[in-house]
């Protein structure tokens, strides 16, 4: 059998590529960041592996490879990978999602009991030396709105469950969603304002696509109740952030828990630093410990499918983005 040839698109030094040394049968592997490391080898290789690559990058390095037949996105998030001559191709595209699902779900439980318990202002008044008593709330009995039902949604449902919540969903197919066991309700995405208005937190965790970029804007915030709680886990175009800025700083909503944003990182002097009914995270809430090894682990579950011609897992529908 022909050997296969890999073409990594990462920082060459990143640790988690030390796992490609697992790869079975003759594998040839070229590892790089700039096009220019792979314009000898790219005209034989049938796979591409991205590490948080960019768009440009990963782009240059398709065209060149012209015998491609599989490229793997080692994140969930495949908006980069989303160029038009990918598309259009006949290219398969995977990624490793599910690997999130679970922190990002805690993160997401972790929000909502941040605001509820008011944990700000117990750190606050530790800090102060104030021992000042107030009420605080329990999520228990509240509604989840979760915007986007896929494996992080799923993981949010789950854990708002236990946590003796109600949960409500919306996602573009509600039929695939029938006889759920978490959600009460799957709604179609026509109905989002609906669900906003119902919500007590609402969290976010659609894939970024055409269809999602700004799905979020001011209408749908305007919907919430004034105590609700926007969180999102998903991406930051997703929610229109002038928007979100205006209603925190006005009061529309109680507050809000970002783990995504337009611009990462976060400019200095972005109002999101200074506001007091903020949770800010640094897109940090799926960096648990290996998290890039158990991503890895996806890929070279697939490498052996594609070398036994078996079908991928996590197969990306390159029009719909996820």
């Amino acid at each position: 059998m022909a050997p296969l040839h890999l073409l990594v698109v990462s920082d060459p030094a990143a640790p988690v590529l030390r796992l490609l040394t697992r790869l079975r049968g003759e594998v040839c592997v070229t590892v790089g960041e700039a096009p220019e490391a792979f314009t000898e080898v790219a005209p034989e290789a049938q796979i591409l592996l991205g590490r948080e690559a960019r768009r440009e990058r990963l782009q240059a390095v398709f065209r060149l490879a012209r015998r491609l037949a599989w490229v793997h996105s080692l994140s969930a998030g495949v908006n980069e990978y989303l160029f038009p001559e990918l598309v259009e191709s006949g290219v398969l595209l995977t990624n490793s999602r599910g690997v999130f699902s679970r922190s990002l779900a805690e993160f997401a439980i972790g929000a909502a009991l941040f605001f509820a318990k008011d944990f700000r202002r117990m750190v606050r008044q530790q800090e102060a030396g104030v021992w000042d008593r107030f009420d605080v709330e329990e999520i228990f009995g509240k509604t989840m709105g979760i915007v986007g039902y896929g494996d992080i949604g799923h993981a949010v449902a789950a854990r708002a469950r236990d946590f003796g919540m109600r949960v409500l969903a919306v996602r573009r197919r509600p039929q695939l969603s029938q006889n759920d066991p978490y959600a009460e309700e799957v709604l179609p995405v026509e109905r989002l304002a609906k669900l906003m208005a119902r919500s007590d937190y609402v969290v976010v965790a659609t894939p970024l696509t055409p269809d999602t970029q700004g799905l979020i804007g001011e209408a749908e915030i305007r919907a919430m109740k004034p105590t609700a709680v926007l969180i999102n886990v998903g991406r930051g175009p997703t929610v229109v952030e002038d928007a979100l800025v205006r209603a925190l700083e006005e009061g529309w909503i109680r507050g809000a828990a970002l783990d995504v944003f337009d611009r990462e990182p976060l400019p200095a002097g972005h109002p999101f630093y200074r506001l007091k009914n903020v949770l800010l995270s640094p897109h940090c809430a799926d960096h648990t410990p290996g998290w890039e090894e158990a991503a890895m682990e996806v890929f070279l579950e697939n490498f052996e499918r594609f070398r036994a011609g078996q079908p991928l897992r996590n197969l990306v529908d390159k029009r719909l983005g996820y």
